[in-house]
């Protein structure tokens, strides 16, 4: 009998075992690091010491609730603007793509081939005051004469919605196109008309993609600092570009792990809301039997 046979029960955590030790290395211990550096006091000339120091937590949070709460707004809305424009694209892909489904498709990852940075530069270029663009807005006396789309609350949440959207778009068109045609065609046997059967078949069935699309927008939205960097003003900072600032520029590292944490904690309790009220079910991908 082979040792393989002999050893079958081992087999699943061998399979796991690269996996396991990926997260160990790449995310347990640098979480715990992570944790430990936030319950620290000290300086980078005197030095660190760990000494369970939580208040760093209250006074975090009381210092920067206002980048906090804007961080959730900007992200919010950034996800409610990728889900109202991913929508209709990705049902227009799924039902109406036909020959074309797959060059769509490509249309829409297409920006990934370009890096993250380059892109939100671009942004700045095309909402640049000298731009077009703004010219364009100007005579249609959408924007004031000397008014202006850069370092405004819009050019940062366009930014995020732009460079998140393509998150939103994939896993609702997953979900659609995985709706059996025939369902369509009995509901619009049974209710008689498209509206009926959109919202009565086609929406719950791809609730699941608006699950997951929405986790996978506002998620890293949340936490995000270059499009607020590069597309804002010092009005528009949010929390993102704090832990950046005190990580790399102000060197205190027990308020940026702390920062970090309180994001990470935050954004859990928001998801397993979301959770709830979607039902879990929806979240993992999944329908109700």
């Amino acid at each position: 009998m082979s040792f393989a046979r002999r050893h079958k029960g081992l087999l699943p955590w061998a399979l796991l075992l690269p996996g396991l030790l990926w997260l160990i290395v790449f995310f347990a211990l640098p979480l715990y690091y992570q944790g430990r550096i936030s319950l620290e006091t000290g300086s980078i000339f005197n030095g660190f010491h760990f000494d369970w120091h939580f208040g760093t937590y209250t006074h975090a949070w009381s210092q920067y609730k206002t980048q906090f709460l804007r961080s959730f707004w900007f992200a919010g809305l950034s996800t409610f603007l990728s889900l109202v424009i991913g929508y209709p694209l990705a049902y227009a892909i799924a039902f109406r793509g036909g020959r074309w489904r797959n060059a769509l498709l490509l249309a829409v990852i297409l920006p990934f081939f370009v890096t993250y940075l380059v892109r939100t530069l671009a942004w700045e270029t095309i909402l640049d005051d000298s731009s077009p663009l703004v010219s364009i807005l100007q005579t249609l006396h959408i924007i004031g004469e000397h008014g202006r789309v850069l370092a405004t609350t819009g050019s940062v949440v366009a930014g995020i919605t732009y460079n998140f959207l393509p998150f939103m778009i994939l896993p609702l068109y997953a979900s659609l196109e995985r709706i059996d045609g025939r369902l369509l065609e009995a509901g619009a046997d049974l209710y008689g008309n498209r509206r009926s059967v959109f919202r009565k078949i086609t929406l719950p069935l791809s609730m699941p993609g608006v699950v997951a699309g929405v986790l996978l927008t506002f998620i890293p939205a949340a936490g995000d600092f270059v499009n607020a960097a590069l597309l804002g003003s010092p009005k528009q900072t949010m929390i993102g570009n704090v832990i950046q600032s005190r990580y790399l520029e102000l060197n205190d590292y027990p308020t940026a792990a702390a920062l970090s944490f309180s994001l990470m904690a935050i954004i859990l309790v928001l998801v397993a809301i979301w959770a709830m009220v979607a039902g879990t079910e929806s979240l993992m991908g999944s329908e109700a039997k």
